[in-house]
């Protein structure tokens, strides 16, 4: 990722995070109860998460993860235990207040970007939000999908090559698998709901890996 983008990261993320609390101010309790793109978590729980993402540091992370026996499902429970008020606008206040914040865990800057535009399509998605995401940013974070064993990314989409539609970016070599950047990235995460806004011949061996 050239000097450039790297810095443009924060700014970009710091906005999308700013437009995702806007979205979800005039939310009604039955709208925080929707189940997310996240299986066992709703848009509450999701938004719970992002507060404690948006506040770890590479040390706190370390001691999250030695607390919850270095199991990273745990650890994201423990996280949302701790983030989640009795009530969803005190929550969001909390995300409010931490959306300006440039800490995170040990992990590449573009990491931030697929926290910030995955979850926030998380919930988005479920609730019939649409938002037009930074697609050369969604790029870089496909990008990184293909080379992280960590997130299973890699596995997911070895072999394969990933074509926006709605964007000058392509990766990967193999079957083409065609959508929207914000698809790709969704289903690069692990996303199945994303799969119906896919086409190509490599569409199919994507699915049997999610």
């Amino acid at each position: 990722m050239n000097g450039r983008r790297v810095n443009e990261i924060w700014p970009t993320v710091h906005a999308e995070l700013r437009s995702l609390a806007d979205d979800l101010a005039p939310l009604s309790a039955e709208q925080w109860a929707t189940p997310s793109l996240c299986d066992g978590w709703d848009v509450h729980d999701v938004l719970a998460h992002l507060v404690g993402n948006s506040t770890t540091t590479r040390v706190g992370f370390m001691v999250s993860f030695a607390r919850a026996g270095f199991d990273f499902d745990r650890m994201a429970a423990n996280e949302v235990a701790a983030e989640r008020r009795p009530n969803p606008a005190d929550t969001l206040a909390a995300f409010r207040s931490v959306c300006g914040r440039t800490s995170g865990p040990p992990a590449p800057l573009i990491t931030r970007v697929i926290e910030a535009c995955v979850h926030s399509e998380d919930i988005r998605r479920p609730l019939g939000i649409a938002h037009t995401y930074p697609v050369g940013h969604v790029g870089g974070a496909i990008t990184y999908f293909t080379k992280d064993r960590l997130s299973g990314g890699r596995a997911r989409l070895d072999g394969l090559t990933l074509t926006a539609i709605d964007a000058d970016f392509s990766v990967g070599s193999g079957p083409e698998v065609q959508g929207p950047a914000m698809s790709l990235l969704l289903a690069a995460s692990g996303r199945r709901a994303a799969l119906a806004d896919l086409s190509g011949p490599g569409t199919e061996t994507l699915a049997e890996r999610i």
